[in-house]
């Protein structure tokens, strides 16, 4: 097993001790998780994502997908099975299945639709209005003169900005 040393990235980064976490916790375990059912992840906007699964013989009903805490969960059990039915091959894999997705901050589902046995999850960022880019204004006054603007302002003696 390779083992990765994140500790630089805590000498060099602040805030994102949540993130070096979580690499952290997915190298550990990325041998113990299972692909079935294969999957794609694709950018389809510049804050839209589609994942795809590979879900033949599923039907909606046999499909439960869940959102929490930052994490998207799709777990498939096919309810309908025909015990009955003699195969000379069995290649559909239907076996019972989870999968999890680790969401980044404000990333939301929009919607997921079941077609030609793949299930397609649409997820959208949805950045607050008071984290998007602000831009700062610079002015010209002497720092006495602003500190005195400051002061007034703060005191309320003045309620032009």
């Amino acid at each position: 097993m390779t083992t990765f040393d994140f500790s630089p990235l805590f000498r060099s980064t602040v805030g994102f001790d949540r993130l070096v976490s979580l690499l952290e916790a997915s190298a550990q375990r990325a041998e113990t998780i299972p692909n079935y059912p294969p999957y794609d992840i694709e950018v389809t906007g510049e804050d839209a994502y589609r994942i795809s699964i590979a879900l033949a013989g599923f039907t909606e009903d046999d499909l439960n997908i869940e959102e929490r805490e930052g994490v998207l969960s799709v777990v498939g059990e096919r309810r309908d099975e025909d015990d009955q039915a003699r195969y000379l091959h069995r290649g559909i894999a239907t076996r019972a299945f989870e999968r999890r997705f680790q969401l980044a901050d404000h990333v939301r589902v929009a919607g997921a639709t079941l077609r030609n046995g793949t299930l397609d999850i649409d997820l959208v960022r949805e950045v607050p209005e008071e984290m998007k880019l602000r831009r700062i204004a610079i002015t010209t006054t002497e720092p006495a003169e602003a500190a005195s603007k400051a002061k007034k302002l703060v005191s309320g003696e003045s309620k032009a900005a």
